[in-house]
């Protein structure tokens, strides 16, 4: 076929053809499919996961301790729970905060290791979990786990070893 032909084509051939499909000139059936992205457990969008992620390198490296964020069932003794999850951090945990959430069960446990509790006294860790139930309780789960973050790193201040 030269350039400015026109194919022809049966009306049959062309009725066999499905959604989404085309015959080409040469004969070649071209089948366009729409692609759905898969389907995620995560309460989280794209930006607010990158947003705690940032949240959670800036505060770490700021205040020279280690945040984490566990977010899942924490089963029936969860404050146990959340302590077996921060000491599974190692020779780290004396360094770490862990903030453990689990939605279903509408319970937040906040454990500090040895040098990450004197930096932040009980008083502002009691503070910034309500800080995150309040936002909770308005369906904002990234939102309060930003503000409790800020919160606790503010009050952790600088790690003046690093400066």
């Amino acid at each position: 076929m030269g350039t400015g032909e026109v194919a022809q084509r049966s009306a049959e051939a062309d009725a066999e053809l499905g959604y989404g499909e085309a015959r080409t000139v040469t004969g070649r059936v071209s089948v366009a499919k729409r692609v759905l992205p898969e389907e995620s457990d995560s309460p989280f969008g794209h930006n607010e996961l990158a947003r705690l992620d940032e949240a959670l390198t800036l505060t770490t490296r700021a205040t020279g301790l280690d945040f984490s964020i566990y977010l899942g069932g924490l089963g029936e003794n969860t404050r146990r729970q959340a302590e077996e999850l921060h000491a599974s951090l190692g020779a780290r945990a004396t360094d770490s905060v862990l903030i453990a959430v689990s939605p279903e069960q509408r319970s937040v446990e906040l454990v500090t290791g040895e040098e990450a509790g004197r930096r932040i006294p009980d008083r502002s860790c009691k503070l910034a979990v309500m800080s995150m139930v309040a936002s909770f309780k308005e369906g904002d789960l990234a939102g309060g786990l930003l503000d409790g973050l800020r919160m606790l790193s503010d009050q952790a201040g600088v790690d003046i070893q690093r400066d």
